[in-house]
């Protein structure tokens, strides 16, 4: 048996702002912080104790990681970074408030962009404010101008088969800390979830996701730890 622990990064300023930010690196805000706290918290009452730590390259994730290991007594605990944990990239969409893109582009098309699988919004003009091609933190890597899930999950798979799945079968007690749609990816391949109900899982900010895996990281059981702001899982 092996334990995972999924958590999605606290409350973002674009958060806030309901901005779409993708890979944009905006940090916490200080509800954000307050989350993270509360997951390491609540990490420390359940008794875990993490052998491995990862995170995206953003600092919004990196931030959430570190806090909550912080208050779960585990902030020694080396932080494994890799873009390929990254939140989806919303193309053309990145830096828009929601409110506004769906009042410029109609409801029902961005509901298109935001929640179908495998439809990604316009990409990113080169060359523009939010292009990442001069980033030293994605130096040599072939980088999408947008992203679906399905894309994301494209990217994330690869990563999760060589790095963060050896870790578990070995029987490490591993934390992710992520994004909405990168963690999402991970929920799909573990629960097996169908592409057209995917779509349907939230995963709410700064509240850990306990899963509980067997030998072959099949699901035996999983659950929120703070019940009070979880979400419906997928069923095992």
């Amino acid at each position: 048996m092996s334990i995972l622990v999924l958590l999605r990064h606290g409350q973002s300023q674009w958060n806030l702002e309901n901005r779409f930010t993708g890979w944009v690196d905006v940090d916490l805000t200080p509800e954000g912080e307050a989350q993270a706290r509360s997951a390491g918290e609540q990490i420390a009452a359940a008794g875990i104790r993490f052998d491995r730590a990862y995170s995206s390259v953003l600092t919004r994730a990196n931030r959430t990681a570190q806090i909550a290991l912080d208050a779960a007594g585990q902030g020694s605990l080396p932080l494994i970074r890799d873009w390929r944990l990254n939140e989806r990239h919303y193309g053309g969409l990145t830096g828009l408030n929601k409110a506004e893109t769906a009042a410029l582009h109609g409801d029902d098309q961005v509901k298109v962009w935001r929640r179908s699988y495998d439809v990604p919004p316009p990409p990113l003009a080169p060359g523009g404010e939010y292009d990442f091609a001069a980033d030293s933190r994605y130096a040599g890597q072939a980088l999408p101008d947008t992203e679906s899930l399905k894309t994301t999950l494209d990217r994330v798979e690869p990563y999760w088969d060589a790095e963060i799945a050896p870790r578990l079968k070995a029987g490490e007690t591993v934390l992710v800390a992520a994004h909405g749609n990168s963690l999402r990816a991970i929920v799909k391949l573990l629960f097996g979830v169908a592409d057209d109900r995917i779509v349907d899982v939230e995963i709410p900010t700064g509240n850990p996701l306990l899963i509980e895996l067997d030998a072959n990281l099949k699901p035996v059981a999983s659950r929120y730890l703070d019940p009070a702001r979880a979400q419906p899982l997928p069923a095992l």
